[in-house]
């Protein structure tokens, strides 16, 4: 339940930078931090053998690396627009 939260929340993030294509108020650093835990844990689960956390925590991976490559994406459109 927890991890579907923790999805959810930063698939809305992720969607809202998709549909807006700002970048205001969303740092890198939040996508950043999100992708070294997530593959930390992702590594940590298959190591210890937990098929149910290497699940989350690659879906938490994946959406995190998708948020930081739409922040790029966005940072460059408003630096075209600024030009």
């Amino acid at each position: 339940g927890a991890s579907a939260i923790l999805v959810a929340t930063l698939a809305r993030q992720v969607w809202a930078q998709w549909q807006e294509r700002r970048t205001e108020g969303v740092s890198s650093w939040l996508f950043i931090g999100q992708i070294v835990a997530s593959a930390a844990f992702a590594v940590y689960s298959v190591l210890v053998d937990n098929p149910v956390f290497v699940f989350t925590n690659s879906v938490l991976l994946l959406t995190a690396i998708t948020g930081q490559c739409l922040y790029l994406r966005n940072r460059r459109l408003e630096k075209k627009g600024d030009a």
